[in-house]
């Protein structure tokens, strides 16, 4: 199944619910900057997507697997795909740990729906595998994850779609990990520039 034109990648779910703004500067701007977090994520992926398909216990793994859902309008790459018999079950590597959000789970959510499409077989569940703990989080496909994952699949091609870029809402312990930080300008555009410019005046500060 080849994505339409107007398709969009799985990872700009991940980008829509962590910030939406992110979401449009990388799929509507094309902007991108690679940090440690991004280049750590992507040393992992490129380790998850290496290597042949191999057998082992009975379970075919599959790498750097191609999805696609015409009826999501969506389309991307799953990092492992275990085919147990013929039953599907995608594995996404992450870098960190469990998030508060449900971005990752969402991502995983969209890569068994396009499965589901592609196979014609239900797809109950799927894992998580985390760098930080090395361990992997098993994720069920319940009704509630499938329907916010339709959701924001619509929310970011609506907005990808019409080329809107929302305004920034500067969240510290979200922009300052964000590797677009510089080019978004959050403290700036979200508060005024003198607001921005007497927080970095406060944090240059040394005490006496």
């Amino acid at each position: 199944m080849s994505p339409g034109d107007d398709s969009l990648p799985i990872s700009a779910l991940q980008h829509w619910l962590f910030c939406p703004r992110q979401c449009a500067l990388i799929h509507v701007e094309r902007l991108w900057v690679e940090n440690t977090l991004t280049a750590e994520g992507r040393v992992l992926h490129e380790r998850a997507d290496s290597g042949r398909p191999d057998t082992r216990d009975g379970i075919r793994t599959l790498r750097a697997v191609q999805v696609a859902s015409a009826t999501l309008g969506l389309h991307g790459v799953a990092d492992v795909v275990e085919m147990r018999g013929s039953q599907p079950y995608p594995v996404e590597y992450k870098r960190g740990r469990p998030k508060a959000h449900r971005a990752d789970e969402v991502q995983l959510c969209a890569q068994a729906m396009c499965l589901e499409e592609m196979t014609g077989r239900a797809i109950p569940d799927g894992a998580l595998f985390y760098g930080q703990s090395r361990r992997r989080q098993v994720v069920a496909f319940d009704a509630p994850l499938r329907e916010l994952t339709r959701q924001v699949a619509g929310e970011a091609r609506a907005a990808v779609a019409e080329g809107r870029v929302p305004r920034p809402v500067y969240e510290p312990s979200r922009c300052e990990a964000c590797s677009l930080r510089e080019g978004c300008r959050p403290e700036a555009r979200a508060d005024g520039a003198q607001t921005w410019l007497a927080r970095r005046i406060e944090r240059a500060a040394v005490p006496e």
